[in-house]
């Protein structure tokens, strides 16, 4: 049944009676998410279940809570877990290019890093100290005298025997040489060759006889050589240990509770009195001279880099962790997640060690909780597969991207890997979810909790009132003035008409607090104390007025004739449409000229906007809806000899979606009875095989869309628009055009059947006019048999 609305069904504005408050000053501020009970109980449960694979994603549309909402749950969650341990890599004495991880009780991390500092620093005073002691001077020499004595002793006794043989042992560059005696003095070449050959083969005889005595004498010697070095080695070590144990068994006790870090500090001591020479060198300002008996060499360590292999690299440090920890990686990169090791120039090279390990927020994160934007995190091509390698393994390995790709492997560092404990939380589109779900097998099992965001919220009294004290969060928390309780209810209608819904609330909060901003600055700028319903309306006019450029531009051409559209009269095969016209951040309404042609044929209905590639497949599918319906109602006792053109006049940019159904529809028909229809009234609807009018969307802007060009053509007291019945609760109008339908310049009609759309459109009874269409098909029925009979 055709009705037409009163101003009371246009719109249900908010009354300020219903608000018991003056101003939001008075209320409590509130800022848990509000009108998402759904969304809530299922971040609880995910929250609370502690299973492998439960982690979470938090899908809805952009503004609705969802980032504030997760920082805040999971914030309130990670106050009632443990804080997590400390995480320290430390160096490998057995495998260097593998360092260790150590676990500490958090803060302790950072107070072993200090420890080691202070431990290597002391050790360096104590080996400098007992080395330059007197005692230590001492016993070294007189290890080094009774060694040089057995030396001695060994070469006195070959001195004897080669001068009982005539000869002397003298040392050269080549090493140890005998020389011939002439009268008790060594011989000089001259003598030597001046001799006669039997004299010079027998010298030289005697010579070879000296030598397995020379090589027996010099292998004593150097195992002389040899026992010094070991005995003044062992001298230097236990004077070394005596210096140092006390030093390591205060560290050690402190740390006794963490097996790792007792067994590291042991391996640092071992290390320190194995490689003492180097540790000797770093102690002083300049290397001393050491001598054939001290000659320990560093095997190329440089002095500056050596002691690095005792510091500690802090990599996860929780000393000022509240509960468990909870990162929000804004920026996830794969080594922003996943951490990396660095590098620096040395010699044209780039070298590394282990205190250069950096770490990602996945282990920062470890044992809480780690927040992720969907979006963001999909831009980094390797760092999904590797979140979901953690997350199912169960540990984070730190490996560099470049590693993974090299031709030839090379040597790097490959530290011990983390087992991680995290929970994730994404935040994305739904589109996101359905795409994964459907796409990625993994993350069915890894993302097993979904918290899906509504954009609308049922507007109820305790609602209301959970917006106002929102209002007041927002205004205390930002510093804002204070709203009355007129502009709280201004706030609510905009609320309900970004809902599209009179009966509902939105809850894209990104939008309301946008407003709350603004029309706090409006006030501001008039010298208000409080923010009222005028700066609320300024707000909302202001904002529109920033983004409403196209909509001005087409409505100046509406003006101007170069987009025709007729707003009064009637035509044969003509019809107002309506459509939504969104350019980011402004949508409205815009009236289209449908127009519709029929001739002699068997085609059926031909979408023009198809035959060009403008139309999208849900308009496809209205227009074949169209001929269904005309099958239906028409073609029961006689085929459909038609064919039909119809199309969106002055459309360039495309088609979709089927509300314009009901219009295409009075445009066919009027064109197939040559019933003109009233161009006065503009049409928006879909429809069903059987002609039933179904609710579309925008209807709030299509109408206003259509106003707005009757304004600029003259409004006549008699223009309007046909809706679906359906979509009474969706209107919230604009005071301007509330105005003009309670003044009853402008009409707004709801059908429930294109039989309801066709009477207000013709002015005819619906059985009138359709008994005129079917007399219309046959006569095209009977022409077409009578062409092909004269054929």
């Amino acid at each position: 049944m055709l009705k037409k609305l009163t101003f009371e069904d246009l719109c249900s504005n908010c009354d300020p009676s219903l608000l018991e408050f003056e101003t939001t000053d008075q209320l409590e501020p509130i800022s848990d998410i509000i009108g998402q009970q759904r969304a809530i109980r299922a971040m609880e449960f995910g929250l609370k279940i502690t299973k492998k694979g439960y982690n979470i994603f938090i899908s809805g549309p952009t503004g609705t809570g969802k980032t504030t909402y997760a920082r805040l749950a999971v914030s309130k969650a990670a106050k009632e877990k443990s804080v997590p341990e400390d995480i320290v890599y430390v160096f490998n004495f057995a495998k260097p290019e593998k360092p260790t991880a150590l676990f500490l009780r958090a803060g302790m991390g950072y107070e072993l890093t200090k420890d080691m500092e202070k431990l290597v620093n002391e050790v360096k005073r104590e080996i400098h100290r007992v080395f330059d002691d007197e005692s230590f001077e001492v016993q070294r020499q007189e290890i080094v005298e009774k060694y040089q004595k057995k030396s001695a002793e060994i070469f006195e006794k070959l001195d004897e025997q080669a001068k009982a043989e005539g000869f002397i042992i003298q040392r050269s560059p080549q090493g140890f040489i005998t020389v011939p005696l002439k009268e008790g003095k060594p011989m000089s070449q001259e003598e030597f060759d001046s001799l006669s050959e039997e004299e010079r083969k027998e010298i030289e005889e005697k010579g070879r006889g000296l030598q397995p005595k020379l090589d027996e004498a010099l292998r004593r010697a150097r195992m002389v050589d040899k026992e010094a070095r070991e005995e003044l080695m062992k001298l230097e070590r236990k004077v070394a240990l005596d210096a140092v144990n006390p030093l390591f068994e205060e560290v050690i006790s402190k740390y006794a509770e963490f097996e790792g870090v007792v067994n590291y500090l042991k391996e640092v001591k071992d290390d320190m009195i194995k490689n003492l020479a180097a540790l000797k060198q770093v102690t002083r300002d300049k290397t001393e001279e050491i001598n054939e008996f001290t000659a320990i060499f560093t095997q190329g360590i440089p002095k500056e880099e050596f002691l690095t292999r005792y510091r500690v690299n802090l990599f996860v440090d929780n000393r000022n962790t509240k509960g468990a920890p909870v990162i929000i990686e804004t920026n996830p990169t794969y080594y922003n997640l996943f951490g990396k090791i660095e590098g620096k120039a040395s010699f044209g090279t780039v070298v590394t060690d282990f205190t250069m390990i950096k770490s990602g927020a996945v282990h920062r994160a470890r044992g809480g909780y780690l927040i992720i934007q969907a979006e963001d995190l999909f831009k980094d091509p390797f760092a999904w597969d590797t979140l979901k390698r953690t997350l199912k393994n169960g540990e984070a390995r730190i490996e560099n991207i470049g590693e993974q790709y090299r031709v030839i492997p090379t040597v790097s560092l490959k530290p011990q890997p983390i087992p991680v404990d995290v929970k994730v939380i994404l935040i994305g589109p739904s589109l996101y979810y359905y795409l994964l779900n459907e796409y990625d097998e993994d993350f069915k099992k890894l993302f097993k909790i979904r918290v899906d965001f509504d954009v609308e919220m049922e507007k109820t009294k305790e609602n209301l009132k959970n917006y106002a004290a929102f209002i007041c969060h927002i205004c205390k928390n930002d510093g804002l003035l204070h709203f009355d309780k007129e502009a709280v209810a201004k706030v609510i209608d905009y609320s309900s008409r970004l809902a599209e819904d009179k009966t509902k609330l939105s809850t894209r909060f990104n939008d309301i607090v946008e407003l709350l901003y603004e029309a706090s600055t409006w006030a501001e700028i008039e010298g208000s104390d409080l923010v009222k319903k005028q700066h609320v309306i300024k707000a909302i006019e202001e904002k529109a007025y920033r983004s409403n450029r196209v909509e001005e531009k087409l409505l100046k051409m509406i003006e101007k004739g170069e987009i025709i559209v007729e707003v009064s009269g009637q035509k044969v095969g003509q019809v107002n449409g309506l459509s939504v016209l969104d350019v980011g951040d402004y949508t409205f309404g815009q009236p289209s000229r449908i127009t519709a042609t029929t001739y002699l044929g068997d085609a059926g209905v031909v979408n023009i906007e198809r035959e060009v590639k403008l139309s999208g497949k849900i308009h496809e599918k209205a227009v074949l809806i169209l001929s269904g319906f005309l099958g239906e109602k028409y073609a029961k006792d006689m085929p459909l000899a038609l064919s039909a053109s119809i199309t969106f006049e002055q459309n360039y940019g495309g088609v979709e979606g089927d509300s314009a159904t009901c219009a295409e529809l009075i445009a066919l028909l009027s064109s197939i009875s040559g019933i003109p229809v009233r161009q006065d009234i503009a049409i928006t609807g879909s429809l069903d095989q059987h002609g039933n009018v179904q609710p579309v969307g925008g209807v709030t802007h299509k109408i206003e869309g259509f106003y707005h060009a009757c304004k600029i053509k003259g409004l006549t007291g008699t223009q309007g628009v046909v809706i679906p019945s359906k979509n009474i609760d969706n209107l919230m109008l604009k005071e301007e055009v509330l105005e003009a339908v309670k003044e009853g310049k402008f009409h707004i009609f709801c059908a429930e059947t294109i039989d309801d759309v066709i009477e207000i459109m013709t002015e005819m009874k619906a059985e009138e006019f359709h008994q005129k269409v079917k007399e219309a098909l046959k006569n095209l029925a009977e022409k077409a048999k009578e062409f092909f009979d004269g054929e």
